[in-house]
């Protein structure tokens, strides 16, 4: 893996900012913050791999780094009291099976009161609990973030703007994010580009002690048109007159929404946490999903063994209804299923435990069982033969500074 172009783009921002910060005493302040996690996964089938989303490729039984780790540098540059600049770049695999440097965060923000602040530019997409962090292991008891949940939106990010308003009462604190904008993210192997317009997020946290409680709604209007396998599905089905079902399946400005609530309490040494999610869409392409997990741990000292369940499941058909079963379309409507049939079903159960050696870093070691059913689940380039349940081992260092 070639890393040396990658990490020469994500130390960009340091050198930039330091010299500006060297050619102008007086000018804007400096924030150079980073964070990263070195990762060993292995699997327990060579019939297929185990993956994250949106990972062309994942390990099998031959151990590999590439599923858990990356390396991420933020630098922020404050200018006044009411206006500062935040880039984040990060190394990882992601859509291709090679390690490739990515500008994640690229935003303006503006302090318009002491409770609101309005963001311009390029801002992670609040669609999950920790979509703030989901890239920052350090952040998270569990070495990585539940598959059934986390690979049900392949949306990490928004171009366009959001406006962050906080208040308190009592105790508790409310914690009030609008998002609108626009994105796109490549399919596996960069073989389609998958866009979104007309995103509309809401995010909501409300603190109390040790109790969270989060609530997010988002809603996009997206296309997918240059994917090969999807047009030749739905050209076959218009050219024998299948119009209905052809339309049912195409990807061109079609609505979807994602709606989760998730809960953690993190009081004395006790650790829950737990969110559930749906997936909603027009588009039998973008089959209607119910995943969620729950989490539970206990600090012993610097030690924080945890278990973990998780679970996806289809909640649309997973066959388009009124094609022919038999004969010489029978290909074409296989190939139809395939499409109907995406999301995955599976469960999962997880064991790990934390141990916080140093005030900025972590090892974790998890093993994860994973029961993938009526498919492969959440794996990928898996073979006719491949049935679960798989075993999951890794061991990561998690570091920021």
């Amino acid at each position: 893996m070639k890393l040396k172009p990658y990490l020469g783009l994500l130390a960009l921002p340091l050198a930039i900012s330091t010299a500006y910060a060297a050619d102008i005493p007086d000018g804007p302040t400096i924030t150079i913050s980073g964070f990263g996690t070195a990762a060993l996964t292995r699997a327990s089938t060579d019939d297929a791999e185990f993956a994250r989303v949106a990972q062309l490729g994942g390990v099998k039984t031959s151990a590999g780094t590439g599923v858990d780790s990356n390396f991420g540098i933020q630098a922020t540059a404050k200018m006044n009291d009411w206006l500062s600049f935040t880039a984040q770049g990060l190394v990882r695999k992601h859509v291709t099976d090679e390690f490739g440097g990515e500008l994640a965060w690229a935003f303006a923000k503006f302090k318009v009161t002491d409770n609101l602040n309005v963001r311009v530019g390029r801002m992670g997409l609040p669609v999950y609990m920790i979509s703030d962090y989901l890239n920052v292991g350090y952040a998270s008891t569990y070495l990585r973030p539940p598959v059934e949940m986390y690979s049900q939106v392949n949306l990490e990010n928004v171009d366009g703007v959001d406006a962050i308003y906080q208040s308190s009462f009592g105790e508790s604190t409310l914690t009030t994010q609008v998002a609108a904008g626009q994105s796109e993210t490549k399919g596996n192997g960069n073989s389609y580009t998958a866009k979104f317009k007309s995103i509309a997020g809401l995010n909501m946290v409300l603190e109390n002690g040790p109790f969270t409680v989060r609530f997010g709604h988002i809603y996009t209007k997206f296309s997918v048109d240059d994917s090969p396998s999807l047009n030749a599905v739905v050209g076959g089905l218009n050219q024998f007159g299948f119009t209905s079902q052809a339309n049912s399946l195409k990807l061109h400005d079609n609505k979807a929404t994602f709606t989760s609530l998730g809960l953690t309490v993190d009081w004395k040494n006790i650790l829950v946490q737990t969110e559930y999610g749906k997936r909603k869409s027009e588009s039998v392409s973008l089959p209607d999903t119910s995943s969620w997990y729950t989490m539970f741990g206990y600090r012993f000292g610097k030690f924080t063994p945890y278990f973990t369940h998780g679970s996806v499941k289809q909640d649309s058909p997973r066959t388009v209804a009124g094609l022919p079963t038999t004969g010489p379309l029978a290909g074409l409507t296989a190939g139809a299923n395939v499409l109907a049939s995406l999301a995955p079903i599976q469960t999962s159960n997880s064991i790990g435990i934390r141990w916080d050696f140093n005030k900025s870093a972590d090892l974790k070691i998890q093993f994860d069982r994973l029961s993938p059913e009526n498919g492969a689940g959440t794996f990928v380039n898996a073979k006719p033969t491949f049935q679960g349940p798989v075993n999951v081992v890794a061991a990561a260092i998690d570091f920021v500074f």
